[in-house]
């Protein structure tokens, strides 16, 4: 007969295995794909092309943020890919930790992207763009590589350059920025074999 106070081996090993997953999760980092960066690149430089023609000019905010929404679906679906495949989850630590650095920069773009709006300032928001994407990508390099922090500090020269020059380089800017500087370092990535696992 079983005591009440017998701890069953079962348990046990189901208890063992969660810790052990568990601290994987905690010491893992994110796979950032070469894909996304040349999928996203790609969103960008076609984004670029379309406001770029005369008759879509003057639309071209309206285009940008399209392409944002986009390049951002395709982005996650493609980050999110390896981490499902090693076996974390969504809600795990590293995938956790990738979203919770990179969000607030996002949301603050979101956020000066309405008030220059509002105000007519429309020659700020590529350079907030590419300022707060950047800074977006340095803080989640965190939860990342250290690749990842040298594309966020890319993006913030190109950046500081953006928000000095006249109005008519500013798509150029933007098409450097999120199409050439994402094209470039997803080449990079997969060159360097952090691609395998897509």
């Amino acid at each position: 007969m079983q005591s009440a106070n017998t701890v069953r081996i079962d348990s046990h090993a189901v208890a063992t295995l969660r810790y052990i997953r568990t601290s994987m999760e905690a010491a893992a980092s994110i796979v950032v794909p070469g894909s996304a960066g040349i999928a996203m690149g790609s969103v960008g430089l076609l984004a670029m092309g379309v406001s770029s023609a005369p008759s879509l000019h003057e639309h071209w905010l309206g285009i940008w943020l399209i392409a944002a929404v986009l390049a951002g679906g395709i982005g996650l679906a493609l980050i999110t890919r390896p981490a499902s495949l090693r076996g974390l989850t969504l809600s795990g630590t590293p995938v956790r930790k990738f979203a919770l650095c990179l969000f607030p920069s996002l949301f603050g773009g979101a956020v000066m992207t309405a008030v220059h709006w509002t105000n007519g300032n429309l020659h700020a928001i590529p350079g907030t763009w590419l300022l707060l994407y950047g800074c977006a990508l340095i803080a989640a390099s965190v939860a990342a590589t250290r690749t990842i922090a040298l594309m966020g500090g890319s993006f913030v020269a190109v950046a500081l350059l953006t928000l000095v020059l006249p109005d008519n380089l500013q798509i150029l800017m933007l098409g450097i920025g999120f199409g050439g500087l994402h094209l470039l370092f997803g080449l990079l990535i997969g060159r360097t074999g952090h691609d395998r696992q897509i």
